[in-house]
């Protein structure tokens, strides 16, 4: 479908510019205009990033056609608007992209997912604790879902939204405990670092990241920090089981508590409020790190150099409900 021809990454894309290609579609919705006349709005993924997307005069039988998590051919045109890059449909239609195709819809990290994975496997030799140790390299040992560790988003569009995310993102937590934790001696550095690695590991179960990235039945039905915590009671029992090595009496029990908090409030997911200083701490590291991905993210794309749309400010970002000012006033 379409013409051949070298392929239009999103991050290439200027204004005023036809494009023709295969993109991962999500978020596909049918809204309406001021004259109740239908249309469609999507966003538009490749491995390099993603374009809001719109389609005027879009009826009901052609959404649904259309996945609303899937991949699409999309004949169209970039125009600024608001300060911002939009793509105009005039054709789309759903494909099954070929495996090469899906190597170029997949976004993954810049980063080497092996060095990454390392200094993960280092700082956890870094742990204290002989039964954090132990529980450690019992994580570890499961090649499967170390496997998945190393290839999974960290979200499905939020933050790390790429294959490689999740680690990228844990190591980014990894080292700040390394850095924040001596600040303040009376924190348990081990349970810290240790909780951490564990937060979001439930997300191996919860993403589907074969083809776009979405949620499985478990993601819908359970959630990642509900499974993290099945997971690590698992690992507990089979540390034990294993090496003779218990847990001192709490530890797991804080731990799991380090899982089901990590969101800091009921309303963003979590299932208790932190109520532990590790706790508290690995929240607000967490908040850290993804809220300033967004942000840079958002204000400054490393497509920014190659054109200028005008504005100071992008659009809201629901993630931080505000606008982002872009310029740095040093540079």
């Amino acid at each position: 479908m379409g013409a051949a021809g070298p392929r239009q990454y999103i991050r290439d894309l200027g204004p005023q510019e036809r494009v023709s290609g295969a993109f991962a579609i999500s978020n596909a919705q049918l809204g309406r205009t001021r004259n109740d006349k239908p249309y469609l709005r999507c966003l538009l993924r490749d491995k390099t990033g993603e374009v809001a997307a719109r389609a005027w005069s879009f009826d009901e039988a052609s959404f649904a056609r259309l996945p609303v998590e899937g991949f699409v051919w999309v004949e169209g045109e970039t125009q600024p608007y608001q300060g911002e890059m939009q793509l105009i449909i005039h054709q789309v239609d759903a494909i099954e992209p070929s495996p090469e195709q899906l190597m170029e819809l997949l976004p993954a990290t810049d980063k080497d997912v092996g060095k990454m994975f390392a200094e993960v496997r280092q700082i956890l030799g870094e742990l204290e604790h002989p039964a954090m140790k132990a529980l450690a390299e019992t994580y570890l040992a499961d090649e499967y879902l170390m496997d998945r560790f190393r290839v999974a988003p960290a979200a499905k569009s939020m933050h790390h939204a790429y294959l490689g995310g999740l680690l990228e993102h844990t190591l980014n937590l990894m080292r700040l405990a390394r850095a924040v934790c001596p600040l303040y001696p009376k924190i348990n550095q081990d349970l810290v670092v240790f909780g951490l690695f564990i937060h979001d590991l439930g997300k191996t179960r919860e993403l589907v990241y074969d083809k776009a990235f979405t949620y499985s039945d478990m993601g819908e039905l359970v959630g990642h920090i509900v499974e993290g915590a099945h997971m690590l009671r698992d690992k507990v029992q089979e540390m034990m089981v294993n090496t003779g090595q218990r847990m001192p009496a709490g530890a797991a029990l804080v731990l799991e508590h380090i899982v089901l908090s990590h969101h800091g409030i009921p309303e963003y997911g979590a299932a208790k409020i932190p109520a532990t200083p590790e706790a508290i701490l690995v929240s607000m590291l967490d908040n850290v790190d993804a809220k300033t991905t967004i942000a840079l993210d958002a204000a400054r794309p490393d497509r920014a150099a190659s054109y200028d749309l005008g504005g100071n400010f992008t659009q809201k970002q629901w993630a931080l409900d505000t606008k982002l000012y872009r310029p740095d006033p040093l540079k």
